[in-house]
């Protein structure tokens, strides 16, 4: 003869004592509390519980037998776990929740209840089997762990805040700082461009004009600082595309044709003002010297970056530069030290007619 599932020995049984089937005998022994209700009657009662489930409620046999188990409900269980419940009952599936629930002294315990329908060979439910597990000592846990959760964002929310007020305070300060140097060089040029025009020997004024150029570029520098809403990078590529327009343009110089392949290319704003000077230094040095005399010709800036490090290349036709000149030339001395200073590297090469310069620094990521 074929075994019957467990299960369904169950419809045998004796809703007073369950004599005869060892599934019921089980649910009336264990130590976990356990009901079984019959949907067959009005509002599905309960036809079986055993001791601990009396010792958990606190209610005697009599007071339970015949009760839906909805008198377990109290004014602050959840609503939405009950329809949960509820729904599963209709439905005829199995369930499993947390539920509030209310002992016969009016004292509450968190019940992991686990519901599932108990079917016949037919496929009929017959009966709903449920067991209750007292969870409360685990919800009271996850609740302080929830509460101290909220009391750590509240307060990483408040140190954020405090921060961003810090942060927005200190970038409205360095945007002021980056303002009035701006400020104080654009006067110290117009003062240098009056002394120059007081000035009868030509080599006293092209010295001159060669400092109102630098500080021309220094002035450029902040007034990209101070308009970037970025404090801690400096977008060196765009620097750099709008630095070679301004470097011809105040030339006069139509007669040479410039090519600039530049892309947002971000270095430490510490590095800026170095980096700007370098920049400067090469292209008024090529404008003068490469394309001197009216000499006309082209000159080119690429502006690439790598994994960690980016490039500014430029490059003229001229007729090259003697290596003992650039031995001797200050701008050279000086564009070695402000590239020490910004962690670069100027390197020079034939352009075969011409020069190139590279200056190869380290950038950083921009902001996302």
């Amino acid at each position: 003869m074929k075994q019957r599932d467990d299960w369904h020995l169950t419809d045998e049984l004796d809703y007073e004592h369950g004599r005869g089937d060892p599934f019921a005998a089980a649910v009336r022994a264990t130590r976990m509390p356990m009901v079984i209700t019959d949907p067959a009657q009005p509002d599905n009662p309960i036809v079986f519980c055993n001791v601990a489930f009396q010792e958990l409620t606190g209610y005697d046999r009599s007071e339970i037998i015949g009760r839906n188990c909805r008198f377990l409900q109290g004014p602050n269980s959840d609503r939405t776990a009950i329809a949960k419940v509820r729904e599963a009952i209709q439905a005829g599936h199995d369930v499993d929740v947390d539920l509030l629930n209310y002992r016969k002294d009016g004292s509450t315990f968190w019940n992991a209840l686990y519901m599932s329908p108990v079917r016949d060979k037919h496929g009929v439910v017959r009966f709903f089997f449920a067991s209750q597990l007292d969870v409360s000592e685990r919800v009271e846990a996850q609740n302080i762990i929830n509460d101290q959760k909220i009391l750590v964002e509240r307060e990483v929310a408040r140190r954020t805040a405090d921060l961003s007020a810090a942060l927005h305070a200190k970038t409205i300060l360095l945007h002021e700082v980056d303002h009035r140097v701006k400020n104080n060089l654009t006067m110290i040029g117009s003062l240098l461009r009056l002394q120059v025009r007081t000035i009868d020997d030509p080599s006293v004024a092209a010295k001159l004009n060669s400092m109102l150029e630098r500080v021309d570029a220094l002035a450029v520098v902040h007034r990209q600082l101070y308009q970037s809403s970025d404090i801690a990078r400096f977008d060196i590529g765009s620097f750099a595309e709008g630095l070679v327009s301004d470097v011809l343009g105040s030339s006069g110089r139509t007669d040479i044709t410039l090519d600039v392949r530049a892309q947002p290319l971000f270095v430490d704003a510490a590095n800026a003002s170095a980096l700007g000077l370098i920049l400067n230094e090469i292209l008024t040095n090529a404008v003068k010297h490469a394309f001197a005399d009216g000499r006309s010709g082209h000159l080119s800036l690429v502006v690439a970056g790598g994994d960690d490090h980016g490039t500014i290349t430029i490059c003229d036709d001229g007729p090259g530069m003697p290596s003992a000149r650039r031995t001797r030339s200050i701008g050279t001395a000086l564009i070695t030290r402000l590239a020490r200073q910004a962690h670069a590297e100027a390197t020079w090469a034939n352009n075969n007619p011409g020069t190139c310069v590279t200056i190869t620094f380290p950038q950083i990521e921009a902001q996302t």
